[in-house]
């Protein structure tokens, strides 16, 4: 199996084994074992290389499992270090340390997609690539080490340098999810109206006209629907965030 993987990356210029084996230990602060298993966690889906039985090899099966690896030991670490947290406290705590944001934070810190062996340039890549790879290298530690050195990564890049509780309290991860929940106890009602916002450059846009008991309270554009939900409710929440945080 490892002739097999050296054969498919030996053309990988992120992947020559000496330095990708150098870069990789200073990184994750131990030896890996098997270099194939991190090889593909930096393996783009455009690369279009399948093992010898024709399965894809590319990161998003290590991705799967590495959130799953995440989400484990936050867990357990809020577990221990919160014991008066309730069940909606701590999962609410930790969905704040494994947000989509924080998580390509920490693949942007961590310089990850400069490893990534793929046929489409790195510019063409989504903000989300960063995160993505930060969980496939996680799974790739589990697959090839164990689950005491993934605990030890996790708690050495994430939880150390990234994890305080106090601050934790107060991070706000969706607007939107705050204003709603804020609305359905004030029992105002809110509507999101969401429509086409093309820019004179062409790009497509969507705009946001968020209104609560039928009164216009913040607009916003945005490259998706989501994003533009999520800046209006941003906007609302700091018209109303006197009377919010009162509650």
């Amino acid at each position: 199996m490892k002739k097999i993987f050296q054969k498919i990356f030996k053309n990988s210029r992120s992947h020559q084994d000496g330095s990708f084996f150098n870069e990789l230990e200073k990184m994750l602060g131990f030896k890996p074992n098997d270099l194939s298993i991190y090889q593909r966690a930096f393996t783009h889906r455009s690369a279009s290389k399948i093992d010898e039985k024709g399965n894809p090899i590319n990161y998003e099966r290590l991705e799967f499992l590495g959130d799953a690896m995440l989400s484990s030991v936050i867990a357990a670490h809020l577990f221990n270090q919160v014991p008066h947290g309730d069940e909606g406290y701590l999962t609410k705590m930790r969905s704040k340390i494994v947000s989509r944001d924080h998580l390509n934070e920490l693949g942007r810190d961590l310089n990850l997609i400069g490893f990534i062996d793929s046929k489409v340039p790195t510019s063409h890549f989504g903000e989300n690539i960063h995160g993505n790879i930060f969980e496939a290298l996680i799974g790739a530690i589990y697959l090839d080490l164990g689950y005491g050195f993934c605990e030890k990564f996790i708690n050495h890049r994430v939880i150390i340098p990234y994890v305080d509780i106090p601050k934790l309290e107060g991070k706000v991860i969706s607007y939107k999810s705050l204003l709603i929940e804020w609305c359905q106890k004030e029992k105002k009602s809110f509507h999101y109206d969401v429509f086409d916002d093309n820019a004179i450059t062409g790009e497509r846009l969507f705009g946001v006209k968020l209104s609560i008991d039928h009164k216009i309270v913040a607009k916003a554009r945005a490259t998706s629907k989501k994003k533009a939900e999520e800046k209006a409710s941003q906007r609302a929440y700091f018209a109303f965030q006197n009377k919010i945080d009162a509650k």
